[in-house]
């Protein structure tokens, strides 16, 4: 690139050309920044000008970098991580900082880890700010401008740029109201199915032609193990309900003679009044919970902080 070229270029072109380039697609990459489509693709034309290359084709599932675009590729996104980095308070004491979190967080999070995460901050860092906001289909685009500093929740696939941490890894339990038939004699997974079921799935995102580049699991679910269970026995469940997170389920629970499968750590939060918790009649694997965060962010000291501090509250947690 000669000093014409670097002349010509802002630093706004080179955010669309990265964002271009992870993302595969002029709807995601203006999603990613807060432009449109149309913005994106002027910018996308002036940069083919100032480089006289296309940078990106059109592909049937968006768009293809050019091998001009794969060589600059990861040096202008080094170039701009290291830009943050530079910009970014270098000195970072949270004893004194009145920095405002934010972390997307799931109904299970917020009050399995959060209740703890916060009694440490106000310990360690008593002027600091913790904001929970629900997830949504704009996780990464919520990510990468910086609207949200972490995400907990549980993942099947994450882009290279997403740092994925294990934080805790929960066991599932079956719960009815107490006084249920299943609380008396063994349960057996005959007897589990007779009883009708309440599914907990959150809301999936309409289908896309495009691979999404980040996929979280939309259910509390054992990775299929009920289930497998059940084709190889050739049974079938009755699921009458479904609903959207797991309070709902307790509700629905205390009120009826249907079973759930929820969080073991929630069910202990509750048990003992109008709910018991019954083990699996099967061979059940633990979820794993991760929490999720760019890269190149943990430049930033208080990012860095913030994160060990996720890690430890994960850990006192799991310990109790």
């Amino acid at each position: 690139m000669n000093t014409t070229n670097i002349n010509a270029i802002d630093l706004n072109l080179l955010r669309v050309f990265d964002a271009l380039l992870e993302e595969g697609s002029v709807t995601r990459a203006g999603g990613r920044l807060g432009l449109s489509q149309s913005a994106v693709s002027h910018a996308l034309g002036r940069l083919r000008d100032v480089m006289g290359d296309d940078l990106f084709v059109r592909s049937p599932h968006g768009v293809r970098p050019t091998p001009r675009a794969l060589e600059i590729g990861p040096d202008i996104h080094a170039a701009l991580a290291k830009l943050q980095t530079a910009l970014s308070t270098r000195v970072f004491d949270p004893a004194v900082s009145t920095q405002s979190f934010t972390i997307m967080a799931g109904s299970y999070s917020s009050a399995i880890l959060i209740p703890t995460l916060a009694a440490e901050m106000a310990v360690k860092a008593p002027l600091t700010d913790l904001v929970i906001v629900e997830g949504g289909s704009d996780i990464l685009e919520q990510l990468d401008s910086r609207r949200v500093d972490f995400v907990i929740g549980s993942i099947e696939t994450a882009p290279e740029r997403v740092r994925t941490d294990v934080i805790l890894k929960e066991t599932l339990v079956w719960i009815v109201r107490t006084g249920h038939p299943l609380t008396r004699g063994k349960v057996t997974l005959e007897r589990l199915i007779e009883t009708p079921h309440i599914a907990i799935r959150r809301r999936r995102e309409p289908e896309s032609r495009t691979p999404p580049a980040l996929v979280m699991r939309a259910s509390w679910e054992d990775m299929g193990a009920f289930e497998q269970e059940l084709r190889e026995r050739e049974l079938e469940r009755q699921i009458k309900i479904t609903v959207p997170d797991v309070y709902s389920a307790l509700a629905v629970v205390r009120r009826s003679n249907m079973a759930a499968m929820i969080p073991k750590r929630l069910a202990e939060m509750v048990q003992g009044g109008f709910i018991t918790m019954i083990n699996p009649p099967y061979r059940s694997p633990t979820v794993e919970m991760n929490l999720l965060c760019l890269r190149e962010r943990l430049a930033e000291p208080s990012q860095a902080w913030m994160l060990a501090l996720i890690r430890a509250a994960c850990r006192k947690v799991a310990n109790d």
